[in-house]
């Protein structure tokens, strides 16, 4: 990134000392978002917040407009995916590249797998989280997966030999 390049001086105040920018785009409105090292840093009316890039379930680019799926993760254990947000980006630089790279660098492992008993599916994810070792696994119900104390308990044992390890397949 040259020096006269920079994203506007707010966007970055938030940033970690040892977060660095990689790439960001300005927005329709003024705006900017961010890809750094830790996360994609989104412009929330609140202000920026950064979203990991392990907890990125899908990003889309299309006609001008950056859609994000974000996840939540419950008692460390299921990805709960929140309604996507989208921004327009009328001048998108390489920041949508940049994103994917990121995105699909964090992932490890990603394996659906369906429950004893026929009590539904779950997606596996092993995933690379930036500034800490190993790999984190989590699951993610698929469509029509009760949440329940036997599933939560049974991905917990599909888990359990994953995160023993904590390190790449």
């Amino acid at each position: 990134m040259r020096w006269r390049d920079r994203p506007p001086a707010e966007s970055t105040r938030p940033l970690a000392r040892d977060d660095r920018v990689a790439s960001w785009a300005p927005a329709a409105d003024g705006r900017a978002v961010l890809a750094t090292r830790f996360g994609l840093w989104w412009p929330f009316a609140n202000g920026p917040r950064r979203i990991g890039w392990e907890r990125i379930d899908k990003a889309v680019w299309r006609d001008g407009v950056l859609t994000v799926t974000e996840a939540d993760l419950i008692d460390d254990l299921l990805l709960v995916d929140r309604p996507p947000i989208s921004i327009d980006l009328p001048t998108p630089r390489d920041l949508p590249p940049a994103i994917r790279k990121r995105v699909e660098g964090s992932v490890v492992e990603s394996v659906l797998v369906a429950l004893p008993g026929q009590q539904g599916i779950v997606r596996l994810a092993g995933r690379r989280v930036p500034g800490r070792d190993g790999v984190s696994w989590w699951a993610r119900l698929e469509q029509g997966t009760p949440d329940t104390p036997v599933v939560r308990a049974a991905v917990e044992e599909l888990l359990a030999p994953r995160r023993a390890q904590r390190l790449d397949p």
